[in-house]
Protein backbone atom coordinates (compact mmCIF):
# COMPACT_ATOMS: atom_id res chain seq x y z
CA UNK A 1 0.00 0.00 0.00
CA UNK A 2 1.39 3.20 -0.88
CA UNK A 3 2.33 5.37 2.44
CA UNK A 4 -0.04 8.38 3.28
CA UNK A 5 0.75 11.32 1.50
CA UNK A 6 1.70 14.52 3.52
CA UNK A 7 1.12 17.63 3.57
CA UNK A 8 3.69 20.02 3.77
CA UNK A 9 4.50 22.12 7.31
CA UNK A 10 3.12 24.98 5.75
CA UNK A 11 -0.50 23.93 6.27
CA UNK A 12 -1.61 24.31 9.96
CA UNK A 13 -0.51 28.24 9.76
CA UNK A 14 -2.38 28.90 6.24
CA UNK A 15 -5.32 27.11 7.66
CA UNK A 16 -4.96 28.62 11.64
CA UNK A 17 -4.90 32.38 9.52
CA UNK A 18 -7.56 31.37 7.69
CA UNK A 19 -10.31 30.47 10.26
CA UNK A 20 -9.08 33.67 12.35
CA UNK A 21 -10.21 35.78 9.10
CA UNK A 22 -13.40 37.95 9.19
CA UNK A 23 -15.75 36.11 7.19
CA UNK A 24 -17.06 39.29 5.20
CA UNK A 25 -13.94 40.31 3.78
CA UNK A 26 -10.70 39.08 1.90
CA UNK A 27 -7.09 39.01 3.06
CA UNK A 28 -4.38 38.98 0.56
CA UNK A 29 -3.43 35.35 2.23
CA UNK A 30 -6.33 33.76 0.97
CA UNK A 31 -6.59 30.59 -1.31
CA UNK A 32 -8.32 30.62 -4.58
CA UNK A 33 -10.06 27.35 -6.11
CA UNK A 34 -9.98 26.67 -9.61
CA UNK A 35 -12.18 23.05 -10.30
CA UNK A 36 -11.32 21.62 -13.67
CA UNK A 37 -13.89 19.52 -15.06
CA UNK A 38 -13.26 17.13 -18.33
CA UNK A 39 -17.07 16.43 -20.34
CA UNK A 40 -16.92 12.63 -21.19
CA UNK A 41 -13.52 11.51 -20.75
CA UNK A 42 -12.58 7.55 -20.08
CA UNK A 43 -10.13 7.72 -17.11
CA UNK A 44 -7.50 5.74 -19.33
CA UNK A 45 -7.59 8.65 -21.81
CA UNK A 46 -4.21 10.37 -20.96
CA UNK A 47 -0.53 10.04 -21.61
CA UNK A 48 0.09 10.12 -17.64
CA UNK A 49 -2.54 7.21 -17.53
CA UNK A 50 -0.63 5.23 -20.40
CA UNK A 51 -2.44 5.94 -23.62
CA UNK A 52 -0.67 4.80 -26.55
CA UNK A 53 -1.68 7.58 -28.66
CA UNK A 54 -3.25 10.53 -26.72
CA UNK A 55 -1.52 12.92 -26.00
CA UNK A 56 -2.34 15.75 -22.47
CA UNK A 57 0.95 17.22 -22.04
CA UNK A 58 -0.56 20.06 -20.12
CA UNK A 59 -2.40 17.71 -18.04
CA UNK A 60 0.38 15.19 -17.33
CA UNK A 61 2.11 18.53 -15.96
CA UNK A 62 -0.84 19.18 -13.15
CA UNK A 63 -0.74 15.26 -12.49
CA UNK A 64 3.08 15.72 -11.90
CA UNK A 65 2.34 19.42 -10.00
CA UNK A 66 -0.54 17.38 -7.65
CA UNK A 67 -1.68 14.45 -5.52
CA UNK A 68 -3.15 12.33 -8.01
CA UNK A 69 -5.48 9.42 -6.85
CA UNK A 70 -5.84 7.07 -9.93
CA UNK A 71 -8.40 5.29 -8.57
CA UNK A 72 -11.38 8.48 -8.75
CA UNK A 73 -14.54 7.71 -9.27
CA UNK A 74 -17.77 9.64 -10.23
CA UNK A 75 -20.67 8.36 -7.93
CA UNK A 76 -23.08 8.39 -11.13
CA UNK A 77 -22.13 8.50 -14.71
CA UNK A 78 -24.27 11.29 -16.31
CA UNK A 79 -23.43 15.01 -16.54
CA UNK A 80 -26.11 16.70 -14.64
CA UNK A 81 -26.18 14.60 -11.59
CA UNK A 82 -22.52 14.49 -11.44
CA UNK A 83 -22.05 17.94 -11.58
CA UNK A 84 -24.43 18.25 -9.01
CA UNK A 85 -21.92 16.21 -7.01
CA UNK A 86 -19.52 17.56 -7.50
CA UNK A 87 -20.80 21.09 -6.28
CA UNK A 88 -22.65 20.18 -3.06
CA UNK A 89 -20.76 17.07 -1.87
CA UNK A 90 -23.85 14.69 -2.07
CA UNK A 91 -24.77 11.92 -3.85
CA UNK A 92 -27.50 11.96 -6.47
CA UNK A 93 -30.00 10.21 -4.36
CA UNK A 94 -29.31 13.28 -1.64
CA UNK A 95 -29.18 16.02 -3.68
CA UNK A 96 -32.37 15.00 -5.75
CA UNK A 97 -30.76 15.80 -9.57
CA UNK A 98 -30.35 12.19 -10.66
CA UNK A 99 -30.98 12.34 -14.40
CA UNK A 100 -30.50 15.02 -17.21
CA UNK A 101 -34.48 15.47 -18.40
CA UNK A 102 -37.84 16.16 -15.53
CA UNK A 103 -40.29 14.05 -16.44
CA UNK A 104 -43.22 15.30 -18.43
CA UNK A 105 -47.01 14.31 -19.12
CA UNK A 106 -47.38 11.23 -21.22
CA UNK A 107 -44.09 9.69 -20.10
CA UNK A 108 -45.27 6.52 -19.09
CA UNK A 109 -47.80 5.85 -21.60
CA UNK A 110 -44.21 6.23 -23.86
CA UNK A 111 -44.98 9.96 -25.49
CA UNK A 112 -42.03 11.96 -26.63
CA UNK A 113 -40.35 14.26 -24.46
CA UNK A 114 -41.40 17.92 -25.96
CA UNK A 115 -38.67 19.72 -27.33
CA UNK A 116 -36.75 21.86 -25.42
CA UNK A 117 -38.04 24.99 -25.87
CA UNK A 118 -41.86 24.04 -25.55
CA UNK A 119 -43.66 25.47 -22.44
CA UNK A 120 -44.47 22.09 -20.91
CA UNK A 121 -40.51 20.93 -20.83
CA UNK A 122 -39.73 24.39 -19.42
CA UNK A 123 -42.09 24.34 -16.62
CA UNK A 124 -41.15 21.00 -15.98
CA UNK A 125 -37.01 22.04 -15.80
CA UNK A 126 -38.44 25.08 -13.96
CA UNK A 127 -40.53 23.25 -11.64
CA UNK A 128 -37.05 20.35 -11.07
CA UNK A 129 -35.01 23.43 -10.14
CA UNK A 130 -36.44 23.11 -6.62
CA UNK A 131 -33.21 20.69 -5.52
CA UNK A 132 -30.13 22.91 -6.83
CA UNK A 133 -32.76 25.68 -4.43
CA UNK A 134 -32.37 23.56 -1.48
CA UNK A 135 -28.98 22.96 -1.86
CA UNK A 136 -25.83 24.42 0.06
CA UNK A 137 -23.01 24.61 -3.43
CA UNK A 138 -19.71 25.61 -2.48
CA UNK A 139 -20.06 29.07 -4.25
CA UNK A 140 -22.51 29.34 -1.31
CA UNK A 141 -20.32 28.57 1.34
CA UNK A 142 -17.28 30.53 -0.22
CA UNK A 143 -19.50 34.03 -0.51
CA UNK A 144 -19.95 35.03 3.15
CA UNK A 145 -15.64 34.47 3.08
CA UNK A 146 -15.56 37.16 0.40
CA UNK A 147 -15.50 34.92 -2.80
CA UNK A 148 -16.55 35.93 -6.07
CA UNK A 149 -17.30 32.84 -7.92
CA UNK A 150 -16.99 32.33 -11.86
CA UNK A 151 -19.45 29.67 -13.69
CA UNK A 152 -18.07 28.63 -17.20
CA UNK A 153 -18.96 25.92 -19.13
CA UNK A 154 -21.59 23.21 -18.73
CA UNK A 155 -24.06 24.19 -16.09
CA UNK A 156 -27.77 22.54 -16.12
CA UNK A 157 -29.35 24.34 -13.29
CA UNK A 158 -30.83 27.24 -14.25
CA UNK A 159 -28.90 30.66 -13.57
CA UNK A 160 -26.07 29.73 -11.84
CA UNK A 161 -26.86 32.47 -9.12
CA UNK A 162 -29.24 29.30 -8.03
CA UNK A 163 -26.11 27.66 -6.55
CA UNK A 164 -24.20 31.36 -4.99
CA UNK A 165 -22.12 31.95 -8.30
CA UNK A 166 -21.35 36.27 -8.36
CA UNK A 167 -20.52 35.66 -11.87
CA UNK A 168 -21.48 33.19 -14.89
CA UNK A 169 -21.32 32.97 -18.25
CA UNK A 170 -24.26 31.06 -18.78
CA UNK A 171 -27.90 32.82 -18.88
CA UNK A 172 -29.85 29.45 -17.83
CA UNK A 173 -32.65 30.72 -19.83
CA UNK A 174 -34.41 27.43 -20.87
CA UNK A 175 -36.83 29.82 -23.57
CA UNK A 176 -33.35 30.79 -24.99
CA UNK A 177 -31.63 27.49 -25.30
CA UNK A 178 -30.57 27.20 -21.67
CA UNK A 179 -30.71 23.66 -21.63
CA UNK A 180 -27.36 22.68 -20.01
CA UNK A 181 -24.80 25.74 -20.39
CA UNK A 182 -26.00 27.67 -23.74
CA UNK A 183 -23.33 31.23 -23.76
CA UNK A 184 -21.29 29.28 -21.00
CA UNK A 185 -20.62 26.20 -23.80
CA UNK A 186 -17.85 28.34 -25.72
CA UNK A 187 -15.48 28.76 -22.82
CA UNK A 188 -12.57 26.80 -24.07
CA UNK A 189 -13.60 26.08 -28.01
CA UNK A 190 -13.50 29.61 -28.55
CA UNK A 191 -10.80 31.16 -26.22
CA UNK A 192 -10.71 31.65 -22.48
CA UNK A 193 -10.93 35.87 -22.17
CA UNK A 194 -13.93 35.29 -20.32
CA UNK A 195 -11.61 34.17 -17.62
CA UNK A 196 -8.68 35.87 -18.40
CA UNK A 197 -10.63 39.17 -17.23
CA UNK A 198 -12.14 37.38 -14.30
CA UNK A 199 -8.92 36.58 -12.78
CA UNK A 200 -7.78 40.43 -13.36
CA UNK A 201 -11.02 42.30 -11.94
CA UNK A 202 -10.56 39.90 -8.83
CA UNK A 203 -6.99 40.95 -8.64
CA UNK A 204 -7.63 44.01 -9.06
CA UNK A 205 -9.75 44.35 -6.15
CA UNK A 206 -7.95 41.89 -4.27
CA UNK A 207 -11.07 39.01 -3.92
CA UNK A 208 -10.56 35.63 -3.69
CA UNK A 209 -12.46 33.58 -6.30
CA UNK A 210 -13.69 30.11 -6.98
CA UNK A 211 -13.72 28.83 -10.68
CA UNK A 212 -15.43 26.90 -12.39
CA UNK A 213 -13.91 25.38 -15.57
CA UNK A 214 -16.31 22.79 -17.05
CA UNK A 215 -15.77 23.30 -20.89
CA UNK A 216 -18.00 21.30 -23.07
CA UNK A 217 -15.01 19.00 -24.23
CA UNK A 218 -13.93 16.45 -25.41
CA UNK A 219 -17.75 16.21 -25.53
CA UNK A 220 -19.55 16.00 -28.71
CA UNK A 221 -19.83 17.39 -31.27
CA UNK A 222 -16.09 16.16 -31.94
CA UNK A 223 -15.57 18.71 -33.90
CA UNK A 224 -11.07 19.57 -33.51
CA UNK A 225 -9.01 21.94 -35.17
CA UNK A 226 -7.56 20.49 -38.53
CA UNK A 227 -3.89 20.24 -36.90
CA UNK A 228 -4.76 17.98 -34.45
CA UNK A 229 -7.16 15.91 -36.26
CA UNK A 230 -4.61 15.44 -38.94
CA UNK A 231 -2.24 14.04 -36.32
CA UNK A 232 -4.48 11.64 -35.08
CA UNK A 233 -5.30 10.14 -38.50
CA UNK A 234 -1.99 9.14 -39.01
CA UNK A 235 -2.64 6.86 -35.69
CA UNK A 236 -5.84 5.44 -36.61
CA UNK A 237 -8.23 3.81 -39.63
CA UNK A 238 -10.80 5.08 -37.63
CA UNK A 239 -12.31 8.66 -38.17
CA UNK A 240 -14.29 8.57 -35.38
CA UNK A 241 -11.77 7.14 -32.99
CA UNK A 242 -9.50 10.12 -34.49
CA UNK A 243 -11.47 12.85 -33.70
CA UNK A 244 -12.26 11.73 -30.09
CA UNK A 245 -8.10 11.54 -29.49
CA UNK A 246 -7.60 15.05 -30.64
CA UNK A 247 -10.73 16.54 -28.67
CA UNK A 248 -8.42 15.18 -25.66
CA UNK A 249 -5.98 16.85 -26.87
CA UNK A 250 -7.76 20.26 -27.90
CA UNK A 251 -9.24 19.98 -24.40
CA UNK A 252 -5.78 19.90 -22.62
CA UNK A 253 -4.49 22.42 -24.83
CA UNK A 254 -7.22 24.63 -22.93
CA UNK A 255 -6.17 23.35 -19.62
CA UNK A 256 -2.73 24.46 -20.60
CA UNK A 257 -4.24 28.23 -21.21
CA UNK A 258 -6.04 27.90 -17.78
CA UNK A 259 -2.93 26.71 -16.09
CA UNK A 260 -1.16 29.36 -17.75
CA UNK A 261 -3.14 32.18 -16.82
CA UNK A 262 -2.56 31.53 -13.07
CA UNK A 263 0.89 32.12 -14.08
CA UNK A 264 0.28 35.13 -15.76
CA UNK A 265 -1.63 36.83 -12.97
CA UNK A 266 1.19 35.22 -10.64
CA UNK A 267 -1.86 33.13 -8.85
CA UNK A 268 -0.36 29.88 -8.96
CA UNK A 269 1.11 29.62 -5.61
CA UNK A 270 -1.90 30.50 -3.93
CA UNK A 271 -4.84 28.98 -5.83
CA UNK A 272 -5.68 25.07 -5.30
CA UNK A 273 -6.27 23.78 -8.45
CA UNK A 274 -8.89 20.18 -8.79
CA UNK A 275 -9.22 18.08 -11.31
CA UNK A 276 -12.26 15.52 -12.25
CA UNK A 277 -14.55 14.37 -14.85
CA UNK A 278 -18.01 14.35 -14.92
CA UNK A 279 -18.15 10.78 -16.08
CA UNK A 280 -16.43 8.31 -18.70
CA UNK A 281 -16.34 7.47 -22.17
CA UNK A 282 -15.47 5.21 -24.53
CA UNK A 283 -15.65 5.95 -27.93
CA UNK A 284 -17.07 3.84 -30.72
CA UNK A 285 -15.05 2.84 -34.21
CA UNK A 286 -17.58 3.48 -36.61
CA UNK A 287 -19.50 6.44 -35.16
CA UNK A 288 -18.85 9.44 -32.57
CA UNK A 289 -20.99 8.07 -29.83
CA UNK A 290 -20.46 5.79 -26.77
CA UNK A 291 -20.12 2.59 -26.43
CA UNK A 292 -21.49 0.13 -23.93
CA UNK A 293 -20.13 0.17 -20.41
CA UNK A 294 -18.92 3.85 -20.78
CA UNK A 295 -20.87 6.83 -20.13
CA UNK A 296 -24.83 6.10 -17.99
CA UNK A 297 -22.98 2.60 -17.07
CA UNK A 298 -21.62 1.48 -13.90
CA UNK A 299 -18.89 0.31 -15.19
CA UNK A 300 -14.91 1.67 -14.70
CA UNK A 301 -15.42 3.12 -18.24
CA UNK A 302 -18.17 5.00 -17.16
CA UNK A 303 -17.47 6.48 -13.61
CA UNK A 304 -13.46 6.14 -12.94
CA UNK A 305 -11.80 9.42 -13.05
CA UNK A 306 -8.02 10.84 -12.53
CA UNK A 307 -8.38 13.34 -9.44
CA UNK A 308 -6.40 15.88 -8.49
CA UNK A 309 -5.11 18.40 -6.10
CA UNK A 310 -2.54 21.39 -6.68
CA UNK A 311 -1.81 23.57 -3.96
CA UNK A 312 2.17 24.47 -4.35
CA UNK A 313 4.34 24.12 -1.08
CA UNK A 314 1.13 23.15 0.89
CA UNK A 315 0.16 19.70 -1.02
CA UNK A 316 2.57 17.28 -1.77
CA UNK A 317 2.64 16.22 -5.29
CA UNK A 318 2.49 12.24 -6.07
CA UNK A 319 0.57 9.84 -7.99
CA UNK A 320 -2.04 7.42 -5.39
CA UNK A 321 -2.99 4.04 -6.85
CA UNK A 322 -3.87 2.53 -3.54
CA UNK A 323 -6.73 4.84 -2.00
CA UNK A 324 -10.29 5.45 -3.25
CA UNK A 325 -11.25 8.86 -4.04
CA UNK A 326 -14.65 9.98 -5.12
CA UNK A 327 -15.92 13.35 -6.34
CA UNK A 328 -17.96 13.56 -3.70
CA UNK A 329 -14.85 14.54 -1.33
CA UNK A 330 -14.32 17.87 -3.20
CA UNK A 331 -16.59 20.14 -1.25
CA UNK A 332 -15.13 18.48 2.18
CA UNK A 333 -11.54 18.80 0.65
CA UNK A 334 -11.87 22.60 -0.26
CA UNK A 335 -13.54 23.35 2.97
CA UNK A 336 -10.84 22.10 5.51
CA UNK A 337 -8.23 23.45 3.24
CA UNK A 338 -9.28 26.92 3.25
CA UNK A 339 -10.53 26.83 7.16
CA UNK A 340 -13.96 27.18 6.68
CA UNK A 341 -16.67 24.90 8.12
CA UNK A 342 -17.68 21.86 6.88
CA UNK A 343 -21.56 21.38 6.17
CA UNK A 344 -23.13 18.37 8.38
CA UNK A 345 -24.06 15.35 6.80
CA UNK A 346 -21.52 15.29 4.18
CA UNK A 347 -20.56 11.71 3.02
CA UNK A 348 -17.70 12.33 1.63
CA UNK A 349 -13.88 12.67 3.30
CA UNK A 350 -10.97 15.47 3.22
CA UNK A 351 -8.15 13.57 0.95
CA UNK A 352 -5.57 15.43 2.49
CA UNK A 353 -6.12 13.93 5.76
CA UNK A 354 -3.99 11.17 5.64
CA UNK A 355 -6.34 9.20 8.51
CA UNK A 356 -9.35 9.79 6.73
CA UNK A 357 -8.42 8.38 3.45
CA UNK A 358 -6.55 5.30 5.31
CA UNK A 359 -9.76 4.75 7.12
CA UNK A 360 -11.86 4.76 4.08
CA UNK A 361 -13.53 1.41 3.92
CA UNK A 362 -15.48 1.57 0.42
CA UNK A 363 -16.75 4.29 -2.19
CA UNK A 364 -20.44 3.79 -3.69
CA UNK A 365 -22.25 4.73 -6.63
CA UNK A 366 -25.48 4.92 -8.34
CA UNK A 367 -26.80 4.88 -11.86
CA UNK A 368 -30.61 6.87 -12.93
CA UNK A 369 -32.26 6.66 -15.87
CA UNK A 370 -31.06 9.31 -18.40
CA UNK A 371 -34.72 10.82 -18.23
CA UNK A 372 -36.41 11.31 -14.67
CA UNK A 373 -38.71 9.31 -13.78
CA UNK A 374 -40.17 11.16 -10.76
CA UNK A 375 -40.11 14.73 -9.86
CA UNK A 376 -39.19 14.18 -6.13
CA UNK A 377 -38.68 10.38 -5.91
CA UNK A 378 -35.00 8.83 -6.95
CA UNK A 379 -35.85 5.22 -6.68
CA UNK A 380 -37.95 5.17 -9.99
CA UNK A 381 -34.98 6.23 -11.74
CA UNK A 382 -32.61 3.92 -10.14
CA UNK A 383 -30.53 1.54 -12.62
CA UNK A 384 -27.62 0.36 -10.83
CA UNK A 385 -26.45 0.71 -7.55
CA UNK A 386 -21.96 -0.04 -6.84
CA UNK A 387 -19.80 0.03 -4.41
CA UNK A 388 -15.37 -0.57 -4.26
CA UNK A 389 -14.37 -2.45 -1.57
CA UNK A 390 -10.62 -3.25 -1.86
CA UNK A 391 -10.04 -4.44 -4.83
CA UNK A 392 -13.54 -5.90 -5.61
CA UNK A 393 -16.29 -4.17 -7.13
CA UNK A 394 -20.20 -5.04 -6.98
CA UNK A 395 -22.24 -3.46 -9.89
CA UNK A 396 -26.28 -4.61 -8.39
CA UNK A 397 -28.83 -3.97 -11.27
CA UNK A 398 -32.41 -2.48 -9.70
CA UNK A 399 -35.71 -4.23 -10.18
CA UNK A 400 -36.32 -1.98 -12.87
CA UNK A 401 -33.39 -3.66 -14.34
CA UNK A 402 -35.46 -6.86 -15.95
CA UNK A 403 -33.23 -10.38 -15.77
CA UNK A 404 -29.85 -8.56 -14.45
CA UNK A 405 -27.79 -10.17 -11.79
CA UNK A 406 -25.52 -8.85 -9.66
CA UNK A 407 -21.56 -8.86 -11.22
CA UNK A 408 -18.40 -8.99 -9.14
CA UNK A 409 -15.06 -7.52 -10.90
CA UNK A 410 -11.70 -7.72 -8.84
CA UNK A 411 -10.85 -3.97 -10.56
CA UNK A 412 -7.35 -4.15 -9.51
CA UNK A 413 -6.78 -7.00 -11.59
CA UNK A 414 -8.83 -6.86 -14.47
CA UNK A 415 -9.77 -3.06 -14.75
CA UNK A 416 -11.82 -3.65 -17.73
CA UNK A 417 -14.39 -5.82 -15.94
CA UNK A 418 -13.91 -8.86 -18.27
CA UNK A 419 -14.43 -11.37 -15.54
CA UNK A 420 -17.60 -11.88 -13.60
CA UNK A 421 -16.62 -13.44 -10.18
CA UNK A 422 -20.03 -13.41 -8.74
CA UNK A 423 -20.66 -17.10 -8.68
CA UNK A 424 -17.26 -18.24 -7.49
CA UNK A 425 -18.03 -15.62 -4.73
CA UNK A 426 -21.21 -15.66 -3.52
CA UNK A 427 -20.21 -14.64 -0.35
CA UNK A 428 -18.70 -11.56 -1.15
CA UNK A 429 -21.10 -10.31 -3.09
CA UNK A 430 -23.97 -10.92 0.02
CA UNK A 431 -21.36 -8.79 1.73
CA UNK A 432 -20.66 -6.16 -0.28
CA UNK A 433 -24.87 -6.10 -0.92
CA UNK A 434 -25.19 -5.45 2.81
CA UNK A 435 -23.16 -2.75 2.44
CA UNK A 436 -25.03 -1.25 -0.39
CA UNK A 437 -28.08 -1.28 1.33
CA UNK A 438 -26.55 0.16 4.89
CA UNK A 439 -25.29 2.84 2.29
CA UNK A 440 -29.07 2.85 0.16
CA UNK A 441 -31.99 1.12 0.29
CA UNK A 442 -34.89 2.19 -1.53
CA UNK A 443 -37.82 0.29 -2.56
CA UNK A 444 -36.72 -0.11 -6.11
CA UNK A 445 -33.39 -1.63 -5.30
Amino acid sequence: MNAPHRLLLALPAICFALLFQDPTSAEDDQLNVVVILSDDQAWTDYSFMGHPQIETPNLDRLAKESLTFTRGYSPVSLCRPSLATIISGLYPHQHGIVGNDPPWAGMEDGKRRPAHNEPAYVKARMDYLQHVDQLDCQPELLAPHGYRSLQTGKWWEGKPARAGFTDAMTHGDFTRNGRHGDEGLKVGREGMQVIDDFLADTQDKKQPFYLWYAPFLPHTPHNPPERLLAKYRDKTDSLPMAKYWAMCEWFDETCGELLGLLDKHSLAENTLVVYVTDNGWINETAASRYAPRSKRSPNEGGTRTPIMYRLPGVIEPRMDTTHLASTIDVVPTVQHLLGFEVPEGLPGIDVLDADELELRDAVYGEIFEHDIQSMDDPSPSLRYRWVIQGDYKLIDPSSRMTGQSPELYNVVKDPHENQNLADQKPEMVEALQSLLDEWYSPDSA
